[in-house]
């Protein structure tokens, strides 16, 4: 817990930035009954019934010290959907950057092996030598600001 405690007090860096991420499952779902109109005294009211239209994925990109924000939906989260999203963190939101510091949870596609799943080798180490990933601690991801 104190390490990323510790990187959220660390002043701004454009050379190492910080960047939160996480990523949560989402089910899609639609009314079967047109909600009630709010009247006088009244809010609008929904029916509980519901019709499910599957799930979807929402990855989220927070930088506290800059306010910058990203949330992408996807269709799902695989190791290859979190390595193509370090690619572009790595090559479109921070070029210039040394090294990106970024704070997840430990959910078992975080690891930066998933590289070498989506890219071949040169392009895997070339990325993995960009990050830092600090994990928080289990129990802990309330820790992670883009949570």
């Amino acid at each position: 817990m104190e390490t990323v405690l510790d990187v959220y007090h660390e002043p701004y860096d454009k050379k190492r930035p910080m960047v939160c991420f996480d990523e949560g499952t989402k089910q899609l779902i639609g009314e079967t009954r047109l909600p009630l109109p709010a009247q006088a005294n009244r809010p609008q009211r929904y029916d509980y019934e519901y019709e499910r239209h599957g799930t979807c994925n929402i990855f989220m990109f927070f930088e506290p010290l800059t306010a910058w924000r990203h949330a992408e939906v996807t269709d799902q989260r695989t190791l290859i959907d979190f390595a193509q999203y370090l690619q572009w963190l790595s090559d479109e939101v921070y070029p210039d950057a040394e090294v990106i510091r970024v704070v997840l949870d430990n959910l078992n596609t975080h690891k930066l092996a998933a590289l070498y799943k989506a890219f071949l080798p040169e392009e895997a180490r070339r990325l993995a030598r960009r990050f830092e990933l600090i994990f928080t601690p289990k129990h802990g991801s309330w820790l992670n600001m883009a949570e």
